[in-house]
């Protein structure tokens, strides 16, 4: 038990050590697991402040399995039942099946002659490296920016194998205790059927609770977030108290049936709960990792490697390529699926929890169980990490750098700005409001976007996929402006909106801010009346700024991104970089009012 003094010593140590190595970890673009785990285990092998059993006492496991069922909610809240398609949705069922009865099998199969320990300790370690994560596939698909059925894929698999091999581990855990150390004597297959109802039910219930506050009571973002959290951890204790771990599945149901059931009157993500989630990541690994001794973790370095080399080079891919097999995926997206399988913080946290209890009731070998699952995180982590980039683009597979801007708006200006920002290489696509412009759109030569692309911008518990920016382009300025706020979070990069005239009667268009188009005296009525009387957009010289009575509206960079000029960011070309520019009307006219209505 540690003083009053050495207990805060350790909170902020712990705080800053999580929360320092995510900030390093982004600054160099890295997997932030690469930089937590060494930290936690570097700080319990020099101090013993960091350490679980000191910070909390015969009260970890619990904190654990809490505050891992409020990540799995959060996980739950970014997966869509749209999205789970027959042929994503088969390759998933495949992966589940598959990935827990291949890896389960394999490490039972090998652990016993690499490390020396009995074989129900290897059949508990089968169970907890059966799992992958969210929390680690998420940041390492966002680096490496496959295509989105792959991103679906893995990232459903992540999410659900969590509580499958959580269950499992607990079940067999149980079943070792309960049967004195033979699997059979105390193993029962109706076990894991009872705990999956158990999750179930618990996760109907906190979606029917979440459903009366979020949408009953119209609770703001303030309290909605706190309901939120306040439901996941009750009903997540709950299931725990009558049947260990099955928290976890009642979380993912709660965040699925936010993330899908309509009318609940609120968006289900928000920073601050988005911003809650990476905390406990951080504090979670930076306290496991403490957790694991430099002596126990240095005779099993080299048979853990072996392990390593197994999963990573033989079960995943053959397990992949079996459930690829006949779905219509690539060659590419099926060999980059076999190349994604890091473990994270469930096999963390359930390692921590069973290897205490099975030393506590005495099975030889059973503290290995947390050292070899802190190196195959690792050891996973890394070989991923490292090489998931350079491995996808040698299949062909990463998106390119090359912007798809999605533009919303259907006036005459609007496509013919189009028009040039695809002869320039990029692959645009257009929303329009009616018929007759999306016709008009077509014969540009330009992509019109569905009608669900739009919806899917302004779901703020959703994700626009493909789409690398979103210029609101409209007459209508208070949509406009509300679009650009409301779609923030669910466009891969940035939303700005074209500026409007000095006299505009919207109500809550603002004249000035960071996601303003073009800087002042560029407005909608500007563009327009410039476009009607002949002034036409063009792609400079690389290099080369913008020509007198021209001015610079984007900056298409030499690597393919688009970099609109803002009214607090001019364009400002570097080598090798183009400019978007807006001509002078012929004969130097001045530019008239904006032609009236429309979108």
């Amino acid at each position: 038990m540690l003083a009053p003094d050495q207990f805060l010593l350790g909170i902020a140590l712990t705080v800053l050590l999580a929360v320092g190595s995510q900030i390093v970890a982004s600054r160099l673009r890295i997997p932030a697991l690469i930089l937590l785990l060494p930290a936690g285990f570097t700080a319990g092998a020099l101090t013993d402040v960091v350490h679980p059993d000191k910070l909390a006492p015969g009260n970890f496991s619990s904190i654990v399995s809490l505050s891992v069922a409020v990540i799995l909610y959060d996980a739950g809240l970014g997966l869509r039942l749209r999205q789970l398609r027959s042929t994503t949705r088969s390759v998933v069922l495949r992966l589940l099946v598959l990935g827990v009865l291949g890896t389960w099998a394999s490490v039972m199969a090998l652990v016993p002659a690499l490390f020396g320990v009995p074989f129900p300790v290897a059949v508990l370690l089968g169970a907890v490296l059966v799992v992958s994560g969210p929390t680690v596939v998420g940041p390492l698909l966002d680096h490496v920016r496959p295509p989105d059925r792959v991103r679906r894929i893995l990232i459903w698999e992540g999410t659900l194998i969590d509580p499958v091999g959580a269950i499992l581990g607990t079940l067999v855990l149980h079943s070792l205790i309960a049967g004195d150390f033979q699997l059979s004597r105390g193993f029962h297959p109706g076990e894991f059927a009872l705990s999956w109802l158990v999750g179930l039910v618990g996760g109907a219930v906190g979606a029917a609770l979440l459903w009366f506050l979020l949408h009953r009571l119209r609770l703001g973002e303030s309290l909605g977030t706190l309901a939120q959290l306040a439901t996941v951890v009750a009903v997540s204790a709950g299931c725990d108290i009558v049947r260990d771990d099955t928290g976890l599945i009642a979380a993912v149901v709660a965040g699925l049936a936010v993330a899908n059931l309509p009318g609940l009157g609120m968006p289900a993500r928000r920073p601050f709960f988005e911003t809650l989630v990476q905390l406990i990541i951080g504090l979670l690994f930076v306290t496991i990792s403490a957790g694991v001794t430099p002596s126990s973790v240095r005779p099993a370095l080299l048979p853990t490697l072996a392990l390593i080399g197994a999963l990573v080079l033989v079960v995943r891919p053959l397990v992949a390529w079996i459930s690829t097999h006949g779905r219509g995926l690539p060659r590419g997206e099926r060999a980059f699926t076999a190349w994604m399988a890091p473990r994270g913080i469930v096999a963390a946290s359930t390692a921590s929890a069973f290897a205490a209890t099975l030393a506590g009731a005495g099975l030889p070998g059973s503290e290995k169980i947390l050292p070899v699952t802190f190196l195959v995180i690792v050891g996973t982590v890394l070989v991923y990490g490292l090489t998931a980039a350079p491995v996808a683009a040698a299949l062909g597979i990463n998106r390119p750098a090359r912007a798809r801007p999605l533009i919303v708006g259907g006036r005459p200006w609007s496509v013919d700005l189009a028009r040039c920002l695809t002869s320039a290489g990029l692959n645009v696509t257009m929303w329009t409001a009616t018929e007759e412009q999306r016709q008009q759109v077509r014969r540009a030569g330009i992509e019109p976007a569905p009608g669900e692309l739009l919806a899917a911008a302004t779901d703020p518990s959703g994700r626009l996929e493909e789409v690398t920016a979103l210029l609101l382009l409209t007459d209508d300025d208070d949509f406009n402006a509300l679009v650009s706020v409301v779609a923030r979070d669910s466009v891969d990069g940035p939303v700005h909106r074209v500026g409007p005239p000095p006299d505009a009667p919207g109500a809550v268009a603002t004249r000035t801010g960071a996601d303003v188009l073009f800087g002042p005296g560029l407005g909608r009525d500007v563009l327009a009346a410039r476009h009607e009387q002949g002034a036409r957009f063009t792609v400079g010289a690389p290099g080369e700024g913008p020509p007198p009575g021209h001015d610079a509206l984007f900056v298409l960079r030499a690597d393919g991104r688009l970099d609109p000029a803002t009214e607090a960011r001019p364009a400002r070309p570097g080598p090798g970089d183009r400019l978007v520019l807006l001509g002078p009307a012929p004969g130097g006219r001045p530019a008239q009012g904006p032609p009236a209505g429309g979108r």
